[in-house]
């Protein structure tokens, strides 16, 4: 419109200057400068028309751009309104199919609780039937000592109560002398074994561990965020904590799925920073999880510090506080160790004052009983003597010494802390649900999977996920291929096959990056 306006404006302007130019010559009568008037209005008109088509060229140009540019926007939009689409309607679908069985299961319980509910009613008619029976009985036979004994049933019942009474209150009396005589000459002992039993009895606050963390965030808008353009954000956080990232549509929550704790740790505390911040990109991510990493360590020797301040143990080597700091990352057959730690340190130290012992030295071979079980080399000893090695190479008491490592009977016991010590680990760990082995089968057999693969020349890192059905392995790209990549692969596969006992199948998947750094000064 502003270019038709344009044209129009010069068209007018040469129209009326044309006009006055004609007018003024043919009122001087002279044909020479009414002819020069006339081209020169003929070329103002010209040039205005090759203004106004130019113009005109140039909105067409941009009106076409403008159309091209909304054209493939509603393209993309629409494609990602059908990938919305396409999903929604398979989550749909598994939803219908997961109601169906459900249904079907419903249908099945209904019938049988029918088919009870009809046998459970004859029984009770058959009962209800031998009651009466019963019943008829033995008002029969009440009906017939009567007129034996010349007694009703009650004056029965008081004589054979008083007689009762007068044996039980001779019987006890003779009883409780007893019992007062052999207490005097054994009170000691008894002494001494009623605590151990009330000990054994006490029941105490446990808990149990397991493979899943909860991340909440604020809204969903930071799921897409933390998954990135293609998943490489979250591809990039799982590859530095080696966990998984499960982003599904629970509200307001990310699920970290791992069999170590430190890493799922780890993996929390990134996740935090990296949403707080709101850079999320992998070099960042990795910048993250490396600072991170360096932080659970300080916070494992910190856990350590507070723990044997907690428990009043003084003198204790640093390398010990750091092995206690561990305990609270690991598990044993389901159970905290740190926590089971403590508890046993607690009851060792008021077991040994019972018995006249000493109650320090109870206590500080209790909480280290199990130090073997954090060593991070995983040699082939047990972990008691691998723990008494430990505490004998950082110049522990020998009593100590001697009740770590005899708290499994793998060696003799010299010491009378060692029994102790025994006795209240069976209590901490041995009751119902305090632990529960499967865990620490499952945890056994995922770090064989890792250990196997870092056997390999070339791996650098190792992620057994997805509870051990996929093993992530990241090799140095220096020192490893494409072609040996591939080839590796399919080596760690064959041996996970043959070394291995798994249910279901592994992917293996290598994981190769190259990556070029320089930097500009």
């Amino acid at each position: 419109m502003d270019g038709i306006t344009y044209q129009l404006i010069f068209l007018v302007v040469g129209l009326v200057a044309g006009a006055l130019i004609t007018k003024f010559f043919v009122k001087s009568s002279n044909k020479k400068v009414l002819e020069e008037a006339e081209d020169k209005a003929k070329s103002i008109i010209k040039e205005a028309e090759l203004n106004s088509e130019n113009i005109k060229k140039e909105k067409v140009i941009e009106a076409k751009e403008k159309f091209l540019k909304m054209k493939s926007e509603f393209e993309e939009e629409v494609n990602r309104k059908k990938s919305q689409i396409l999903t929604n309607e398979n989550k749909l679908k598994q939803r219908d199919s997961q109601l169906s069985k459900q249904i079907e299961r419903n249908k099945r319980m209904e019938a049988e609780l029918e088919s009870e509910r009809e046998n459970l009613t004859a029984q009770l008619e058959i009962v209800k039937r031998k009651k009466e029976e019963l019943d008829k009985a033995k008002s029969q036979q009440v009906s017939a000592l009567e007129k034996i004994a010349n007694l009703t049933a009650d004056e029965a019942i008081e004589q054979i109560k008083t007689a009762l009474e007068d044996e039980a209150r001779t019987k006890a009396s003779s009883h409780i002398k007893e019992i007062i005589e052999e207490a005097k000459l054994t009170s000691t002992k008894e002494a001494k074994k009623i605590v151990i039993q009330t000990i054994q009895r006490t029941a105490t606050e446990h808990a149990i561990e397991n493979c899943v963390s909860i991340f909440n965030i604020e809204s969903d808008d930071v799921k897409g965020k933390i998954i990135g353009r293609e998943g490489r954000n979250i591809r990039a956080l799982e590859a530095a904590t080696g966990v998984e990232i499960i982003v599904d549509d629970t509200p307001e929550a990310i699920i970290i799925s791992g069999f170590d704790p430190v890493r799922r740790e780890v993996a929390r505390l990134s996740l935090h920073r990296l949403v707080t911040d709101g850079r999320i990109h992998p070099a960042r991510i990795e910048e993250i999880v490396a600072k991170t990493t360096k932080n659970i360590e300080e916070e494992i020797v910190e856990i350590g510090e507070r723990t044997v301040i907690d428990l009043g143990i003084h003198g204790l080597h640093p390398e010990l506080i750091k092995m206690v700091g561990r305990m609270r990352f690991r598990s044993s057959y389901g159970q905290n160790l740190l926590q089971h730690s403590r508890e046993v340190a607690h009851l060792c130290a008021t077991l040994a004052a019972e018995l006249g012992l000493n109650a320090k030295l109870a206590k500080r071979a209790g909480l280290l009983h199990d130090i073997g079980k954090v060593w991070p080399e995983e040699p082939e000893l047990p972990h008691a003597i691998l723990g008494m090695e430990l505490a004998m190479k950082y110049k522990e008491n020998k009593e100590v010494c001697n009740a770590i490592g005899a708290h499994h009977d793998e060696i003799e016991m010299t010491s009378m802390i060692s029994p102790i010590i025994q006795t209240c680990d069976a209590i901490s760990g041995a009751r119902p649900g305090a632990r529960r082995e499967i865990m620490e089968s499952y945890i056994k057999r995922l770090k064989d999977l890792e250990a196997l693969a870092l056997s390999f020349d070339g791996v650098h890192k190792c992620y057994a996920i997805q509870a051990g059905r996929e093993l992530r392995v990241l090799v140095d790209a220096d020192n490893v291929t494409d072609q040996v990549a591939g080839d590796l692969s399919f080596q760690i596969s064959q041996k996970i096959e043959t070394d291995m006992q798994y249910p279901g199948q592994i992917k293996v998947t290598v994981i190769r990056e190259m990556r070029s750094v320089s930097y500009a000064k």
